[in-house]
């Protein structure tokens, strides 16, 4: 479905672990689907591991025209606890701008990037916080939120991490 034939994003609340089966399922019936993705490191074994996360855990978008007939079967859908509709009569869509901008920044196999795209290596600036204005160089990238950055305190140098929004590229 695309939108062309009117149809719009909603999201289905899954059942637990349901996302695989909800996805199979509603693309079986003709409903185009979308379920970002994020990557997170791990530590496995005593080794660092990254793999693949819901951006929501336990919701999946779903796109379908609520004009047409057909798209109450998607509450009955295998996988599928329920849709999340303010009025199961009419109803609204998410905002197409939100969407768009979502489905952006994410590649063909659902994986978001991060907005900045920031690097290990890449020197920032901290935007705010207690370090506000400090210059430094990108350690380690520990999760799709956070940065590992070396802070120099007291004459010795320090791991930290620090929250991806409060950081900039200097």
């Amino acid at each position: 479905m695309t939108e062309e034939n009117h149809s719009k994003w909603f999201v289905a609340q899954l059942r637990p672990h349901g996302l695989t089966q909800a996805r199979t399922h509603l693309q079986r019936q003709g409903f185009e689907t979308f379920s970002p993705e994020i990557l997170q490191s791990r530590i496995r074994q005593g080794e660092p591991h990254q793999e693949r996360r819901p951006l929501f855990p336990g919701y999946l978008f779903v796109s379908f025209d609520p004009r047409a007939n057909g798209w109450t079967a998607i509450n009955n859908t295998r996988g599928v606890s329920r849709l999340i509709l303010n009025d199961p009569r009419r109803p609204r869509p998410l905002p197409g701008e939100f969407m768009a901008g979502l489905r952006a920044r994410c590649d063909t196999s659902e994986l978001a990037t991060p907005i900045d795209a920031l690097e290990v290596g890449d020197q920032i600036r901290v935007t705010s916080g207690p370090f506000m204005d400090l210059i430094t160089h990108i350690e380690s990238l520990p999760d799709f939120e956070r940065v590992g950055v070396l802070i120099e305190l007291m004459g010795r140098e320090v791991r930290s991490s620090l929250l991806r929004a409060h950081v900039t590229k200097a």
